[in-house]
Protein backbone atom coordinates (compact mmCIF):
# COMPACT_ATOMS: atom_id res chain seq x y z
CA UNK A 1 0.00 0.00 0.00
CA UNK A 2 1.09 3.65 -0.77
CA UNK A 3 1.03 4.66 2.81
CA UNK A 4 3.93 2.35 3.56
CA UNK A 5 6.44 3.69 1.22
CA UNK A 6 8.64 5.69 2.78
CA UNK A 7 8.88 8.61 0.47
CA UNK A 8 5.02 9.09 0.87
CA UNK A 9 5.75 9.41 4.62
CA UNK A 10 7.78 11.61 4.03
CA UNK A 11 5.90 13.28 2.00
CA UNK A 12 3.17 13.59 4.21
CA UNK A 13 5.36 15.11 6.94
CA UNK A 14 6.41 17.90 4.65
CA UNK A 15 3.06 18.49 3.72
CA UNK A 16 2.55 18.69 7.60
CA UNK A 17 5.38 21.12 7.93
CA UNK A 18 4.14 23.49 4.79
CA UNK A 19 0.61 23.98 6.34
CA UNK A 20 2.47 24.89 9.71
CA UNK A 21 4.89 27.18 8.51
CA UNK A 22 2.24 29.05 6.39
CA UNK A 23 0.22 30.14 8.81
CA UNK A 24 2.39 32.90 9.82
CA UNK A 25 2.62 34.54 6.49
CA UNK A 26 0.53 37.71 5.61
CA UNK A 27 -3.06 37.19 5.69
CA UNK A 28 -3.48 39.05 2.13
CA UNK A 29 -1.20 36.21 0.46
CA UNK A 30 -3.67 33.45 1.73
CA UNK A 31 -4.72 32.93 -1.88
CA UNK A 32 -0.88 33.70 -3.60
CA UNK A 33 1.90 31.96 -2.05
CA UNK A 34 0.45 30.25 0.73
CA UNK A 35 -2.38 28.59 -1.51
CA UNK A 36 0.64 27.48 -4.03
CA UNK A 37 3.02 25.83 -1.29
CA UNK A 38 -0.20 23.95 0.30
CA UNK A 39 -1.50 22.58 -2.95
CA UNK A 40 2.14 21.96 -3.86
CA UNK A 41 2.81 19.81 -1.13
CA UNK A 42 -0.65 17.93 -0.95
CA UNK A 43 -0.12 17.30 -4.95
CA UNK A 44 3.08 15.15 -3.67
CA UNK A 45 1.06 12.57 -1.60
CA UNK A 46 -1.81 12.89 -3.93
CA UNK A 47 -0.08 11.85 -6.44
CA UNK A 48 2.00 8.99 -5.17
CA UNK A 49 -1.44 7.68 -3.98
CA UNK A 50 -2.98 8.06 -7.60
CA UNK A 51 -0.22 6.69 -9.25
CA UNK A 52 -0.39 3.70 -6.80
CA UNK A 53 -3.94 3.10 -7.86
CA UNK A 54 -3.38 2.78 -11.73
CA UNK A 55 -3.08 -0.43 -13.04
CA UNK A 56 -0.23 0.33 -15.17
CA UNK A 57 3.53 0.60 -14.74
CA UNK A 58 3.67 3.83 -17.53
CA UNK A 59 0.31 5.52 -15.41
CA UNK A 60 2.28 4.57 -11.82
CA UNK A 61 5.19 6.69 -13.39
CA UNK A 62 3.36 9.30 -14.84
CA UNK A 63 1.92 10.11 -11.49
CA UNK A 64 5.02 9.82 -9.81
CA UNK A 65 6.84 12.14 -12.05
CA UNK A 66 3.95 14.57 -11.44
CA UNK A 67 4.91 14.50 -8.09
CA UNK A 68 8.24 15.00 -8.52
CA UNK A 69 7.33 18.69 -10.33
CA UNK A 70 5.30 18.87 -6.91
CA UNK A 71 8.35 18.99 -5.31
CA UNK A 72 10.46 21.04 -7.29
CA UNK A 73 7.59 23.44 -7.09
CA UNK A 74 7.16 23.51 -3.39
CA UNK A 75 11.23 24.46 -3.12
CA UNK A 76 10.93 27.16 -5.50
CA UNK A 77 8.00 28.61 -3.86
CA UNK A 78 10.08 27.87 -0.33
CA UNK A 79 12.93 30.11 -1.88
CA UNK A 80 10.33 33.12 -2.54
CA UNK A 81 8.86 32.89 0.56
CA UNK A 82 12.50 33.31 2.40
CA UNK A 83 13.65 35.77 0.32
CA UNK A 84 10.43 37.86 1.25
CA UNK A 85 11.12 37.21 4.96
CA UNK A 86 7.71 35.08 5.31
CA UNK A 87 10.02 32.61 6.39
CA UNK A 88 13.29 33.14 7.88
CA UNK A 89 16.00 31.38 6.76
CA UNK A 90 16.38 28.29 9.08
CA UNK A 91 12.91 27.14 8.61
CA UNK A 92 13.12 28.01 4.80
CA UNK A 93 16.36 25.68 4.67
CA UNK A 94 14.79 22.76 6.56
CA UNK A 95 11.58 22.92 4.12
CA UNK A 96 14.20 23.04 1.10
CA UNK A 97 16.18 20.13 2.58
CA UNK A 98 12.75 17.71 3.71
CA UNK A 99 11.67 18.63 -0.77
CA UNK A 100 15.00 17.52 -1.80
CA UNK A 101 15.22 14.55 0.21
CA UNK A 102 11.70 13.30 -0.42
CA UNK A 103 13.12 14.15 -4.22
CA UNK A 104 15.65 11.41 -3.51
CA UNK A 105 13.30 8.85 -3.06
CA UNK A 106 10.99 9.64 -5.34
CA UNK A 107 13.87 9.58 -8.05
CA UNK A 108 14.44 5.97 -6.44
CA UNK A 109 10.92 4.92 -6.61
CA UNK A 110 10.72 6.12 -10.44
CA UNK A 111 14.10 4.02 -11.54
CA UNK A 112 12.47 1.24 -9.49
CA UNK A 113 9.27 1.13 -11.53
CA UNK A 114 10.94 1.91 -15.06
CA UNK A 115 12.93 -1.53 -14.56
CA UNK A 116 9.62 -2.82 -14.22
CA UNK A 117 8.97 -1.76 -17.45
CA UNK A 118 11.53 -3.22 -19.63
Amino acid sequence: MYRDLVVWQKGRRLASSVYRQTRQFPRDEMFGLTSQMRRAAISVISNIAEGYGRRSVDDTIHFLVIARGSLLELEAQTVVATDLEYLDAANGDALVEQALDTVRLLNGLIRHHERKRR
